[in-house]
């Protein structure tokens, strides 16, 4: 499917026809510049790679340098795979202007890192609940993880305490509210995942 690489700004709201109050998401999406056309004879598949927010030639190695100079473009710092219905060339900018307002699209981010969390916060424990015979240390353990005697280890998958965050993410059929094109802002109702200024995608 078609879409652009993108940048969080940030939230704010805005009023409806309604009058109601919406919170949003701001995303500077694109442009993006066309760094190769993969084909079905060549390739195996067909898709457009995209690039986005140019870097300096010094910071590029030499694989990724000779890679933009096939095509034509200044070395860019992200890059991604689009399906596009029309036929695109290299060099072609693909801007904010793929977006309608009213339309819905995907936005695929990489959440918050927590860093290492307990099960309280990460699972949503609800605690041992009892803070005597012994246990007042014990309210935010965990509590059995498995028996002794059978199967005397631990099944995959069990809850437990460990990394949280930091995964790539998937918020499905947001509303576009508004479209910048002079800007490259785009407004979708709703939070998106990511911190402020990270990379996301949107697709159509």
């Amino acid at each position: 499917m078609a879409g652009l690489l993108g940048k969080k700004i940030g939230m704010t709201s805005v009023f409806g026809a309604d009058g109601k109050n919406i919170p949003c998401t701001v995303i500077e999406a694109g442009p993006c510049v066309v760094t190769q056309v993969k084909t079905v004879e060549k390739d195996g598949y067909a898709a457009v790679q995209v690039g986005f927010m140019p870097k300096s030639e010094k910071h590029v190695n030499k694989a990724e340098a000779g890679h933009f100079k096939a095509a034509g473009v200044q070395p860019m710092r992200y890059l991604a795979e689009f399906d596009f219905e029309q036929e695109m060339k290299l060099g072609d900018t693909v801007n904010v202007s793929l977006f309608e307002e009213g339309a819905f699209v995907d936005v695929i981010g990489t959440s918050k890192g927590k860093g290492f969390q307990g099960v309280v916060k990460r699972h949503g424990f609800g605690g041992v609940g009892q803070s005597t015979h012994g246990q007042d240390d014990r309210l935010r353990a965990p509590g059995s993880v498995g028996a002794c005697a059978y199967p005397s280890r631990i099944f995959p998958g069990t809850r437990m305490a460990g990394h949280m965050g930091q995964d790539r993410v998937t918020v499905q059929n947001l509303v576009v509210l508004k479209v910048i094109p002079e800007y490259n802002l785009i407004m979708v109702k709703g939070s998106v995942p990511g911190a402020k200024n990270s990379i996301v995608t949107i697709n159509k």
